[in-house]
């Protein structure tokens, strides 16, 4: 492990946090944000592979589950983007972090991968983090803003699950940039059809923000996430991506004057505590499993 490996992890997740700032300072549709991040950051990857002589890594067949994952990242991302539109951006990246623990669950009826009661008491602390986030309290109008918001945030939740979920049953050996330029593409071209008649929204003082999307949370935040994997164990990774919640909550409160409570904070914390455990419990789990393997 080296200092390096820990600044492209660290920076990996400032730069995903971004994308609710450019999306607030843009005011263009969730849809054409999330079009325009992932299919620039596709054609970003592709110039990169190009540039250090892997262009053929784009050409290999990344697998149906790559594919398929293409389809649950434009999900995620579109609703993660349209959360912010009608909740804070707390809320909203909150929620995402809690697929993670989601995926757990879901994994542990259908995967095999069985929870134990530490995994349970971490799931559950989550929650219960999440419902002082809420401040236990949550408007139930059907046409509230904040009902909505948390609407699709559930949504943004269960396509990263859903990512979370696939990833773990994708051939190791499709190397990872295949699979991340393949990703990329194929959320652009889902979102195609959803952005296709609107793209008259999009004015050329807009451009420069579109390709900055594109190339720090599109492109860039995921290169650095790929370098620091390749030299972090995932567990250290993991824990350091915390970092992407704590960015966005600090970004709420500095340029748009999302203003957090004592319990609200104290949410935050538990959630993100929660997640950090988890990953480091899985990783000693794992650890075990290759041990009595050998």
């Amino acid at each position: 492990m080296n200092s390096v490996a820990f600044l492209y992890a660290f920076l990996s997740a400032v730069l995903m946090g971004t994308i609710g700032v450019f999306s607030k300072h843009t005011g263009l549709s969730a849809e054409i944000i999330t079009f325009f991040r992932l299919m620039l950051g596709a054609a970003f990857m592709l110039l990169f592979l190009a540039t250090v002589g892997k262009v053929r890594l784009a050409r290999t067949w990344p697998s149906w589950p790559v594919i398929a994952n293409g389809a649950f990242l434009a999900g995620f991302i579109i609703f993660y983007v349209q959360a912010m539109n009608y909740t804070s951006m707390a809320n909203a990246i909150m929620l995402v972090y809690l697929a993670p623990l989601a995926a757990s669950i879901v994994a542990h009826f259908f995967l095999g991968e069985r929870l134990n009661s530490s995994a349970l008491s971490l799931i559950c602390i989550a929650l219960f983090g999440f419902a002082m986030m809420m401040e236990f309290s949550i408007d139930i109008n059907s046409g509230s803003s904040e009902f909505i918001g948390i609407g699709f945030g559930l949504l943004a939740l269960t396509c990263y699950a859903g990512f979370i979920l696939i990833n773990r049953m994708i051939d190791p050996t499709i190397h990872v940039y295949t699979r991340t330029f393949w990703q990329l593409f194929v959320g652009g071209v889902v979102m195609i059809p959803l952005v296709i008649f609107s793209l008259d929204e999009v004015s050329i003082a807009q451009s420069g923000w579109l390709l900055a999307i594109g190339f720090f949370p599109g492109f860039l935040a995921i290169l650095f996430a790929i370098i620091a994997l390749s030299r972090l164990p995932v567990a250290v990774f993991g824990t350091i991506a915390y970092s992407e919640p704590v960015a966005v909550v600090i970004f709420g409160w500095t340029i748009f004057q999302e203003t957090l409570s004592p319990m609200q904070m104290g949410g935050c914390m538990l959630i993100m505590a929660s997640g950090i455990a988890k990953t480091v419990l899985e990783s000693r789990v794992a650890q075990q499993k290759a041990s009595l393997a050998t």
